[in-house]
């Protein structure tokens, strides 16, 4: 067990949208989460594409800046990804009930601005790709 909030304390997504279970380990340079591949949104009942694993990055780079946005006394706020690069792996599906492992890591970030290294590993799984992010200001003010 750990001390880490809930990742819908620490993402603005709700409901079925909300694809990790937790928060494993976290510094101020990386996170790491873990999930079990769930079917519904994405998939079906057997597996989810491989491709889904961008989401599961975006999120967990999400929950990274919610982690230093609780850390800092600021709101969640939301972010956007802005681009893939290099997603390469060796699974083109994920079978439902596999459990699964997200680190990201910063590669660059400024107020508004990031890139994140990111790696999905499972039994027999592993994924890599960077991830290039935006985080809009939080008022009309910061413009």
């Amino acid at each position: 067990m750990n001390d880490f909030p809930a990742i819908a304390e620490l993402i603005p997504h709700t409901g079925p949208m909300i694809l990790l279970d937790r928060v494993i380990a976290f510094d101020d340079n990386s996170l790491s989460a873990e999930l079990v591949v769930r079917s519904g949104l994405f998939g079906d009942d057997k597996t989810v594409p491989a491709w889904v694993g961008i989401e599961y990055m975006a999120q967990t780079i999400g929950a990274y800046a919610g982690m230093k946005a609780r850390l800092a006394g600021e709101p969640i706020r939301l972010g956007f990804l802005l681009g893939t690069r290099r997603y390469s792996g060796n699974a083109a599906e994920f079978k439902v009930g596999t459990a699964l492992t997200v680190r990201v890591e910063k590669i660059m970030q400024d107020d508004r601005l990031g890139a994140f290294e990111c790696r999905i590993l499972g039994e027999g799984i592993e994924i890599s790709a960077n991830l290039n992010v935006y985080q809009p200001p939080l008022n009309d003010t910061e413009l």
